[in-house]
This record gives C-alpha cells, sequence and structure tokens, in this order.
C-alpha cells in the first residue's frame, strides 16, 4: 500500500507523526502541498491522507491507482465526492474529533463579546486603569448573555454542542435544521424566524451549494441591528462582500469568524479593516486534545477500510 500524506503540518507541530500508518506499507509524509504540487504528489499513491488539500475531479482523474482518502477534517467539501463515489474510491472523514473544541471557540466569541474582556485587558495595559478617576472605569457596556437569544443553524453534534452550553448559561435557544431532534430546552423553528429573532446567530452547517452564501444581503436585513453572527463552519456559507457593507453600514452590530472564503486569509480581505469583527485563522478546531483524537480517528479509518469496514465513510454528494 502506498500512502500519502499531504497536510502533515496538521498534525506534526504538536508532536504527532504518521509512523503507525508505516506498518501498512510505503508512506510519504509532506508537511504542505501547494495546489500546484498535488497532481505530481499523488499520481502513484494508492490512499491519499489529507486536511484542506482540494481534490478536485481533474487532480483524481490522474491518481488512477487511488482508492481511498482519509479526510483529517469534519468538512469534505474540497473533495470531489461524485467522482469519487462513481470511479470507487473510499472517503472517510473524522466527524466529531472538534466538537467541543468548536463549541468552546463559540463562547469564546460569546463571552469576549458581552463581557468586553480583551477590550478591557487592553485598556489597563495602556495605562487606563492607574489614570482612572475611579475604582471601577466602565469604559465598555458589557451584557449578560443569560438575556440573550441564541440561533444556531445546522444542528449536528457541534450545533448541539453549543445548544447545552447555552442552556447551561440561561439563554434562550433557537434552532433552524433540515432535521428537527428530540432535544429538550431547545425551539426548533424556520430560518427567518430565527434570523429576525436571534441576538446571536451562530453557524453549523456544512457547505453545499444550498448553503453557500446563505448568509447574504437580503438576511441582513432581516436581521437585529443588535445582532452578532459567529462563522465556525465554512466561509462561503456566509457572502464576506454583503458582510462587510452589513457590519460597515450598522445593519448588524458585530461577527465572529474563525472562517473566510479564502484560507488564508486574502491579501484584499476587507474584514480586517473593521473593528466590530473578531477574526482567528481556523484555529477553532486545534487544541492538542484534538489533534489527538484526529489522529486516533484517522488511522482507524484506515485500518477499518483496509479491513473491509470502512467506518466514517461519506456518501455520494
Amino acid at each position: 500500500m502506498k500512502t500519502v500524506v499531504l497536510d502533515g503540518r496538521t498534525l506534526s507541530d504538536c508532536g504527532l507523526n504518521f509512523d503507525e500508518f508505516s506498518s501498512f506499507g510505503e508512506v510519504t509524509v509532506y508537511e504542505i502541498t501547494s495546489p500546484e504540487q498535488i497532481a505530481e504528489r499523488i499520481r502513484n499513491a494508492e490512499a491519499v491522507i489529507c486536511n484542506k488539500s482540494a481534490l478536485n475531479a481533474e487532480l483524481l482523474a490522474k491518481a488512477t491507482k487511488l482508492k481511498y482518502i482519509g479526510v483529517m477534517a469534519t468538512g469534505f467539501d474540497n473533495i470531489d465526492i461524485k467522482y469519487c463515489s462513481a470511479h470507487g474510491i473510499s472517503v472517510c472523514n473524522a466527524g466529531t474529533y472538534s466538537t467541543d473544541n468548536v463549541a468552546q471557540q463559540v463562547f469564546a466569541f460569546i463571552l469576549n463579546r458581552y463581557t468586553r474582556v480583551a477590550d478591557y485587558d487592553r485598556f489597563v495595559k495602556a495605562d487606563g486603569w492607574k489614570n482612572a478617576p475611579s475604582f471601577s472605569p466602565l469604559e465598555y457596556r458589557t451584557n449578560v448573555i443569560s438575556e440573550k437569544t441564541l440561533g444556531i443553524i445546522g444542528f449536528g453534534n457541534i450545533g448541539q454542542a453549543v445548544a447545552k452550553i447555552a442552556l447551561a448559561f440561561g439563554m434562550k435557544v433557537l434552532v433552524n435544521t433540515r432535521t428537527p431532534k428530540d432535544f429538550a430546552g431547545v425551539s426548533f423553528c424556520d430560518f427567518d424566524y430565527l434570523c429576525k429573532n436571534a441576538d446571536i446567530i451562530t453557524l453549523h452547517c456544512p457547505l453545499t451549494d444550498k448553503t453557500r452564501n446563505l448568509f447574504n444581503r437580503d438576511v441582513f436585513k432581516k436581521m437585529k441591528k443588535s445582532a452578532f453572527l459567529i462563522n465556525t463552519s465554512r466561509g462561503p456559507v456566509v457572502n464576506e462582500d454583503d458582510l462587510y457593507e452589513a457590519l460597515k453600514n450598522g445593519e448588524i452590530a458585530a461577527a465572529a469568524a474563525d472562517v473566510l472564503c479564502k484560507e488564508p486569509m486574502a491579501k484584499d480581505c476587507r474584514l480586517a479593516e473593521l473593528d466590530n469583527i473578531t477574526i482567528t485563522p481556523h484555529i477553532a478546531w486545534a487544541s492538542d486534545e484534538a489533534k489527538k483524537r484526529l489522529y486516533d480517528i484517522t488511522l482507524s479509518n484506515f485500518k477499518n477500510w483496509l479491513g473491509g469496514k470502512p467506518t466514517h465513510e461519506v456518501q455520494n454528494g
């Protein structure tokens, strides 16, 4: 078995490697693979392990020996699933490794927004407290999140984890999903109702043809002017040009994003110019604990596929 790892850096920075894969044959690990390098690197591979490397039909057609793709991620929108299904290539992802991490990131965004921790930290370190006339300089307005309504778009593992935390904080929770579940404490509703009534909207849906640009100019106009939008799903779920205008013009109050349409961030990305958006560089998934789970799932998927019983196999999209 000839296996090629295209994105070894996904795990290597915390001491993990792919040595265990060597027991099943030859393994070549590339820390980073540019789009221009993919075709040559997978040309003779029977199995490919990747994170965000884009494997479209044109590239896959050149890998005539390929039978397996192990995705080191929950999302698999970078893989042409229809091509793989039509050509007998099994694709297995890691669906649950980062659930707690992403839910934690959502609340890091929420708490930072409503308690203004980072703002007050900068104020203090700029000698604001030293020079304050009172013991408690109230430079920024804060809010209690228990009095906020959280809207969740998509209700898979991460959406449900976010709902549990929100309920623990005493928040009201609205959910919009294709498949409502038996989940105490939340209210399932249609998309428009959620957008019009939620104080905070957090996105946990996959990127599909239906969700691409789901949040756009028309949707922002429906939202509260005080609304806070959080995207930890996939960048293209939000139309970034429309988001920029909505934030700049005060159509919504603020946003936070761990994902963008182009990653790394495009040099001309205008969102970074704005003070009312917080952006982190796609790191919500990336705790040491999550990386270890990701490695274990990726290895288990590979072993199970070799044994004829693939796990976490992605169905034809």
